[in-house]
């Protein structure tokens, strides 16, 4: 049990794996990663890049996706028959990941899978499969794709809500088959949901379901809920908060179309509440939004919510797939890259995030991370010239060193005069992605 993916003991606001703490960084090409050719080859990038975070869709809207359930010569899906080579790349790729020391956030239902056009080749579809009808089963065979919350009776079929047994018997198949692969990998996160406008009940009612599997196979499993407002202040996130026999970590990913302060203030208030309630958890982001060729955000957006998840103290951080997200390309890689340099250098688990130290600082010019006394973090989106409160210093002199994350290299160590308790931090261009480095004590050499 010590192996498998749980809170850190010492800073539950982290991962532990293998009995050692884990910043979970990612990027890849899709969100149905197991789906995809050559998906090793994809995830050997990742690695190589100091990337071990992965996201797991078990939807097939995509070409060359496969459904999980078998289909006859009459063209119809067969409920009650699952389709070796879905599950087998299922099993496969979590084999793949365990085996490069990847975690896994597996997302079981998408409610893209269940409107407009992926909802004419879902087999759940009553016009698709062999097990019910539109009248047994009180499901549309159109659905369209707005408005939510939920537009498909599908997200209704528990006993709390429709108590529909017909479509549930065989969602309750589906999680029970998926379950019995990935409950045998210690590296899987679980999500009910990709952000989901369901009634609360749907989602607690699949957690309880997974941890009272679990608990038949003697393991500890983490569970989250994905809600669709990108406010984290909506009371839909008050239920992953307090429902905590159901939930184990909170995902952020919908606060990502912020941007700047706006970004990073609604992530410290939410890492703040947790701490203050002396029951922290950790906080996901396993979709960071923006790219050139989509509406949420550029590529400079991704880049810098994804750093800005590192510094408010965030468990994880990933950048979606294209086209809403810069995925697994050049610009990712070398960002992922630079975080694993940063946290390899910086002891991140004994940290937490203290931008409120910074002084003399513009919107959006700087955020920081405080081992208070001991080394200090300040992450410069687009260069900047800001102060540094030291808290819990004695020192006259402290050592800076200063990361270029465009290139990953670090300058040489500097001694720097302490003025009053702070000193002065200048990125040594005026322009760029840069990352100072302050440490009390000479670093052994």
């Amino acid at each position: 049990m010590t192996n498998r993916i749980q809170p850190h003991p010492q800073n539950p606001f982290y991962w532990q794996y293998k009995t050692k703490p884990m910043l979970l960084l990612g990027g890849s090409v899709e969100d149905n990663l197991f789906q995809i050719p050559d998906v090793e080859a994809h995830l050997d990038v990742l690695q190589t890049m100091g990337g071990n975070y992965a996201r797991c869709t078990m939807s097939s809207r995509d070409a060359g996706n496969v459904f999980p359930f078998t289909k006859g010569l009459d063209g119809l899906y067969d409920l009650n028959q699952f389709d070796e080579e879905y599950w087998m790349r299922f099993e496969q790729f979590l084999g793949a990941t365990k085996a490069r020391d990847i975690i896994v956030q597996i997302e079981i239902w998408d409610r893209w899978d269940t409107t407009g056009p992926a909802w004419q080749t879902n087999p759940f579809n009553p016009r698709l499969n062999r097990n019910y009808t539109t009248a047994t089963s009180c499901l549309a065979e159109e659905v369209g794709v707005v408005p939510f919350r939920e537009a498909n009776a599908f997200f209704y079929t528990i006993p709390a809500l429709d108590d529909n047994p017909v479509v549930l018997a065989f969602q309750k198949a589906f999680v029970e088959k998926l379950l019995s692969i990935s409950l045998t990998f210690p590296n899987v996160l679980y999500c009910i949901d990709n952000e989901t406008q369901a009634l609360p009940q749907w989602g607690w009612y699949w957690a309880d379901f997974i941890h009272d599997t679990a608990a038949e196979h003697d393991v500890a499993v983490y569970v989250t809920e994905m809600w669709e407002p990108h406010a984290l202040t909506h009371p839909w996130h008050q239920f992953t908060l307090t429902e905590r026999g159901r939930y184990q970590f909170f995902d952020a990913s919908q606060n990502t179309h912020l941007n700047g302060d706006a970004h990073w203030r609604a992530l410290r208030n939410l890492h703040l509440e947790l701490g203050q309630s002396g029951n922290p958890m950790p906080i996901n982001v396993v979709k960071t939004y923006g790219a050139n060729t989509f509406e949420f955000g550029r590529h400079t957006d991704a880049i810098e919510r994804f750093w800005r998840h590192i510094f408010c103290g965030l468990a994880s951080t990933r950048f979606h797939r294209p086209p809403t997200g810069i995925g697994l390309s050049d610009t990712a890689q070398t960002h992922i890259f630079g975080a694993r340099a940063f946290a390899d250098r910086f002891n991140i688990f004994d940290s937490f995030p203290r931008t409120e130290w910074l002084h003399n600082r513009s919107p959006n010019e700087a955020f920081c991370l405080v081992n208070e006394g001991v080394e200090y973090a300040v992450f410069f989106p687009d260069g900047g010239d800001v102060r540094l409160t030291l808290g819990g210093i004695i020192h006259d002199k402290v050592h800076l060193t200063w990361l270029n994350i465009n290139t990953t290299t670090w300058s040489s160590i500097t001694e720097i005069e302490v003025e009053r308790g702070s000193i002065r931090l200048a990125t040594p261009a005026e322009s760029g992605y840069w990352l100072a480095h302050i440490q009390a004590d000479m670093p052994a050499t």
